[in-house]
């Protein structure tokens, strides 16, 4: 589909800003890689300023998560014919693409939105929140999960955090903690996953009969 004027400045705006800076990335810059002609004005066709570019991409990315996690929970107990396991290294997988998807926009948030603290508020309540609410919710509604009394949001967090570490990790530091492949992690963090049941299904010890 081909992009509008407005929508291909803010998509060439935000691969510049996660490149080089967004102090580093000039008005005519973004012009220029948006296919207007640098220099001339065009982004003030449609924007008021470079900043209101940068929101503008930060809300157009948590109208897209939104959905994406509308969409995941109006399918949360889908795939039920496959293993719990399964289900697992799939939502795993999901988050990891999920940080690939965002990598230009975390880029960003590391590196200069410390002098915009309302976007970064805006990115914690539009993007981040709702990813581990998500999680959180996701995990409630799978049907081996039920009846147990988890507290699920601190779960999700711990499990939502792992993914997010280990593709910062692959990201700052050019290879995963302790060079632990992809396909490894996503096994051992299904296997975190399915702890959960036979933890708590596991049947209590009798300290009495015991001793």
């Amino acid at each position: 589909m081909t992009m509008t004027t407005r929508e291909r400045i803010v998509s060439e705006s935000l691969r510049l800003f996660a490149d080089r800076g967004y102090a580093a990335t000039s008005v005519a810059e973004i012009e220029a890689a948006a296919g207007l002609s640098p220099g001339a004005g065009g982004l003030y066709r449609h924007f008021r300023s470079k900043e209101e570019v940068l929101a503008s991409a930060i809300r157009e990315h948590i109208e897209r998560t939104r959905k994406q996690i509308s969409d995941v929970l109006r399918h949360a107990t889908a795939y039920q014919d496959r293993p719990l396991e399964i289900r697992l290294r799939m939502t795993c997988q999901a988050g990891l693409a999920k940080m690939r998807e965002e990598q230009d926009l975390v880029r960003v948030l590391f590196r200069d939105l410390d002098q915009f603290p309302h976007l970064i508020a805006e990115m914690r309540e539009g993007i981040v929140n709702p990813l581990y609410d998500g999680i959180a919710t996701w995990l409630s509604k799978q049907p081996e999960y039920e009846g147990l009394d988890e507290d699920w949001p601190a779960i999700a967090s711990i499990l939502g955090g792992a993914v997010v570490n280990y593709w910062l990790a692959n990201e700052s530091l050019y290879e995963p903690p302790t060079r632990i492949d992809e396909t490894r992690f996503v096994e051992a963090w299904a296997r975190l996953g399915l702890g959960l049941v036979t933890v708590d299904r596991a049947p209590a010890t009798d300290t009495h009969a015991a001793s």
